[in-house]
């Protein structure tokens, strides 16, 4: 089992139409192959940093998996507009949530 960790740095006047497209956009997330749940949390000092938390079954669901996918796109084309600037992804072994 591995996390993705997503960096999401959103436009400070747009977090609640951020919060609002994500809701509608996470069910292509959801149903990709290995995904194990997730975690969106809202920075408290910085609270236009977004950090997404994916369970994965292995590296390889995600990438290049759910990444090479036409949901994936679509997940991105649904979120991408209320980005400040490039989102940065990790990954992470080990952990429970």
């Amino acid at each position: 089992m591995i996390y993705e960790i997503a960096l999401l740095p959103v436009h400070k006047e747009r977090i609640e139409a951020f919060r609002h497209a994500f809701a509608e956009v996470a069910p292509l997330l959801t149903r990709a192959k290995g995904y194990g749940g997730h975690l969106l949390a809202q920075g408290i000092e910085t609270p236009q940093q977004f950090n997404l938390i994916v369970r994965w079954d292995s590296l390889e669901d995600h990438t290049p998996g759910f990444e090479a996918s036409e949901d994936h796109r679509l997940f991105m084309m649904g979120l991408e507009e209320y980005f400040s600037e490039e989102p940065k992804v990790y990954h992470i072994e080990g952990g429970s949530f």
